[in-house]
């Protein structure tokens, strides 16, 4: 991995992407979706600061363990302008994050236990089938397609919501 001098405040592209691990096509998305940010230089090439490695370190981890980028984004949004975060910020989002990664983890435990259940039926039936139509609760009023009616929806009817 090359080593960038401590005086140089700044890293091209390519620097931070060999320094991060993440590919240059990885980071421009970053920067387009306001994860990361860069200046440009008067030759309009990008610029990033060298607290950019921590941010994409924290935005690489927290996809690891299955955190959607726009969760991600919204966390490095209420952190003050261009403060990377810590160990603390860290700590804290993960705490946030955690009953989201239950359950998603007690919905695979589910799938996986299912699934050779639905294997060895070989049917994949639309009606019973726990991977095709999970917790069927509307199955329960009978076949056919549901409409899912909101609130909204009813009161533009003129019905009662």
């Amino acid at each position: 991995m090359p080593q960038i001098p401590e005086k140089i405040h700044e890293l091209t592209v390519g620097q931070l992407s060999a320094r991060s691990g993440a590919a240059v096509s990885a980071l421009h998305f970053y920067e387009a979706k306001g994860l990361i940010s860069s200046r440009r230089t008067s030759g309009n090439q990008r610029r990033f600061g060298r607290d950019a490695l921590r941010r994409v370190a924290f935005i690489r981890a927290a996809q690891r363990v299955g955190i959607p980028l726009a969760t991600i984004r919204e966390a490095l949004e209420r952190l003050p302008e261009e403060r990377t975060p810590n160990r603390e910020d860290w700590a804290r989002l993960s705490e946030a994050w955690r009953s989201e990664l239950d359950d998603r983890i007690k919905q695979l435990g589910r799938l996986r236990d299912h699934l050779t259940d639905c294997i060895a039926c070989g049917c994949l039936s639309l009606e019973t089938c726990v991977l095709s139509n999970p917790d069927d609760a509307s199955g329960e009023a009978g076949s056919g397609s549901r409409l899912l009616v909101t609130s909204g929806d009813r009161r533009e009817r003129g019905e009662a919501g």
